[in-house]
């Protein structure tokens, strides 16, 4: 077996609930987020490949294009924007397109938190 990885970088802003003296208040903040998509498989025999890394490029460009700049409590599907929801928002969007997608990691560097979403 094989594991492909790639990443890619998307900055992006949310809202945080919070209680501050008894009033309830949306906060904005933002984050520089890293999302690394992992493929798993055996490579074809005839091209050697696993999957043609330009066609894995424009699906992450695809998805990269979803989130970045954006306000995540406005993306479709997306839910809170928890690096949990983010994992499973990444893989869902790839699946279909993506052949052997094994598991979506998405983190914070500056913090060092991240999430892995790998279905059974």
């Amino acid at each position: 077996m094989h594991e492909l990885a790639k990443s890619f970088i998307f900055e992006a802003a949310h809202t945080l609930e919070r209680e501050i003296e008894a009033e309830s208040s949306r906060r904005i903040h933002g984050h520089s987020y890293r999302a690394t998509v992992v493929i798993r498989g055996k490579p074809d025999p005839s091209s050697g490949m696993l999957l043609d890394l330009g066609f894995f490029s424009a699906e992450l460009a695809r998805i990269h294009g979803l989130l970045d700049h954006r306000m995540l409590d406005d993306v479709e599907g997306l839910g809170p924007a928890t690096l949990e929801n983010l994992a499973r928002y990444v893989h869902d969007q790839l699946a279909p397109r993506l052949p052997g997608l094994a598991r979506v990691t998405v983190g914070r560097d500056l913090t060092g938190d991240a999430c892995t979403y790998a279905p059974d």
